[in-house]
């Protein structure tokens, strides 16, 4: 007799049946939420000034609004959004004077925390920073020396020890990272060679351990930037 349609079948391999996945916990998702965010805004996926709107990043990683917010918090700390509240939230943008006046407070920080650094820099993380000058010198893409550049300088600074001097300062690497990217297309455009030579330059001073010079060198890098940005204000309207 025949097998009834309904019943089973001699030989057959059962289905396979997926388990479905347990939503990670609200710190897992929100850190996995911000790591992804964090990358499209550091990487101009969003421009200053963009609203993000939490149902759609929800939405877009299968969460709740709670790790979204979450999420957004953190990212505020890291100064890459601002928060309204009971409005929303935005991907931080600077003012012209606001961004003189943080470059102008780079320019004094971050020659400090170098210093706190390049005594205790292996030799093998002088040889990666030159590696990373030779490529920026080579690199023909503006996104590419964006990200190279952005490690070139916090490997720089990877050995101080430092209480609150290193969170501040990586906060404001973050809020002028689109002012940067401006920066490299205006001194590309211009032909502008001197970028790299400062990157020579301070790789030479921390092999020869000369923290005063390289201290020196890296003021005066963070200083043009600071005056090409000034010459440019319709960068800051856009």
């Amino acid at each position: 007799m025949a097998p009834s349609p309904s019943g089973p079948v001699s030989g057959a391999e059962p289905a396979s049946v997926q388990p479905t996945p347990e939503p990670l916990p609200h710190g897992e998702s929100a850190a996995r939420i911000a790591e992804a965010l964090r990358e499209e805004i550091l990487g101009g996926g969003y421009q200053p000034g963009e609203r993000i709107r939490q149902q759609e990043l929800a939405t877009l990683n299968g969460a709740s609004r709670v790790p979204v917010r979450e999420a957004l918090r953190i990212l505020e700390a890291e100064g890459l959004v601002t928060l309204v509240a009971n409005a929303g939230s935005w991907v931080s943008r600077l003012s012209a004077q606001e961004c003189t006046e943080m470059y102008q407070m780079r320019e004094r920080l971050e020659p400090l925390l170098l210093s706190y650094s390049a005594a205790a820099l292996s030799d093998e993380a002088v040889d990666q920073l030159q590696d990373l000058a030779d490529a920026m010198r080579q690199s023909a893409d503006v996104e590419q020396f964006i990200r190279l550049d952005r490690t070139f300088h916090l490997l720089s600074y990877s050995a101080a020890s430092t209480i609150m001097l290193g969170e501040t300062i990586l906060r404001m690497w973050n809020r002028t990272q689109h002012y940067r990217r401006a920066y490299t297309r205006l001194f590309r455009a211009e032909r502008d060679d001197s970028v790299y030579y400062d990157h020579q330059l301070l790789v030479s001073a921390l092999r020869n351990r000369d923290t005063e010079d390289a201290e020196r060198i890296l003021a005066g890098h963070i200083r043009r930037t600071r005056l090409a940005l000034g010459r440019h204000p319709e960068i800051f309207d856009a």
